[in-house]
This record gives structure tokens, C-alpha cells and sequence, in this order.
């Protein structure tokens, strides 16, 4: 309609900001044997592990990251 405008710009919330910084973290796949399931374990903020959750039990995986590291992507938690 003539003389109304629409604003398509603003200032991205705190949510928003969270979920485009975490795009860019760096993650491995873990499967869960415990429940069978697949999740990822992002990178912790010192850079020194890999730390992720079961999505249906919570178990907790660490994976060190070590001096050589390894080129695998997947892994396997039991």
C-alpha cells in the first residue's frame, strides 16, 4: 500500500547469533552403542577434546585430541 514501508533488517538476537557461530564449529559422528543412536561431539572451547552427549541417555564421550590426531571423522562409543 502506498506510504507503508516494510523493514526486513534488524539486529540478530542472542539465539540467532549462538546458532550461526556454532555452524562453523568443528565436530566428529559418534555412535552411541549404547542406544544406538548417532549424535556429534563438538570441539570444547580449549581445543584439547571432542565432547559430546547420547541424545537418549546422556552418557558423556571425550575425545583427547592428541599431538598426531587422526584423519577419522565417525566413531564408535561403547
Amino acid at each position: 500500500m502506498a506510504g507503508e514501508h516494510l523493514d526486513l533488517s534488524s539486529e540478530p538476537d542472542s539465539a540467532q547469533t549462538a546458532e550461526s557461530e556454532q555452524k562453523g564449529r568443528k565436530f566428529v559422528g559418534i555412535t552411541f552403542a549404547c542406544c544406538s543412536v548417532y549424535s556429534r561431539a563438538y570441539i570444547n572451547g580449549e581445543r584439547t577434546a571432542y565432547v559430546g552427549h547420547c541424545p537418549k541417555c546422556s552418557r558423556r564421550v571425550d575425545l583427547k585430541i592428541g599431538p598426531g590426531g587422526t584423519d577419522s571423522r565417525f566413531f564408535t562409543a561403547y
